[in-house]
């Protein structure tokens, strides 16, 4: 369902933004195209405000730091991530992450497009490695299940 929202509203942009670009060069267009698809991307984010932790963003919204402590979490929280169809600053992240559960579960994950999310940890234990991103929506999030701990991110 979530897909299918992010599809409309990127949909309804891109004719608005089609009918306002007549004249305008293929690149142009390429480029307001890319600009609507990341807007639309950002706003699947967990807001801030709604963060039990502290994010702090780099270059973009795929990159920055996260700390957080968590009691009796039991929701989802989308941290990174976005829907650009081409990157600025390329397809490669790196991601380092802590993960110590006190009580109940939690996973560290990936999500790209409409495939599963790749689990990065599900345990107290750290993780490093660089992600190559497909084109397309791309988040890196943390899930509870009465999730008492806490949780340490840094994606560059």
């Amino acid at each position: 369902m979530y897909h299918k929202k992010i599809f409309s509203l990127v949909l309804v942009c891109t004719l608005a933004i089609g009918l306002s670009l007549t004249g305008c060069s293929k690149d142009e267009i390429l480029d307001q195209y890319n600009n609507v698809v990341q807007l639309a991307g950002n706003a699947t984010l967990t807001r801030d405000l709604s963060l039990k932790g502290k994010r702090m963003y780099g270059d973009d919204h795929y990159t920055g730091t996260y700390v957080a402590d968590y009691k009796d979490f039991s929701k989802t929280e989308y941290l990174f991530g976005g829907t650009s169809i081409e990157r600025e600053n390329g397809k490669d992240i790196s991601v380092s992450c802590d993960l110590e559960i006190t009580e109940g579960t939690a996973q560290v994950f990936w999500i790209s497009g409409s495939d599963d999310p790749v689990i990065l940890l599900e345990a107290t234990d750290s993780y490093s490695e660089t992600i190559t991103l497909p084109e397309g929506g791309n988040y890196i999030g943390i899930t509870g299940n009465n999730f008492t701990g806490h949780v340490e991110l840094d994606i560059k």
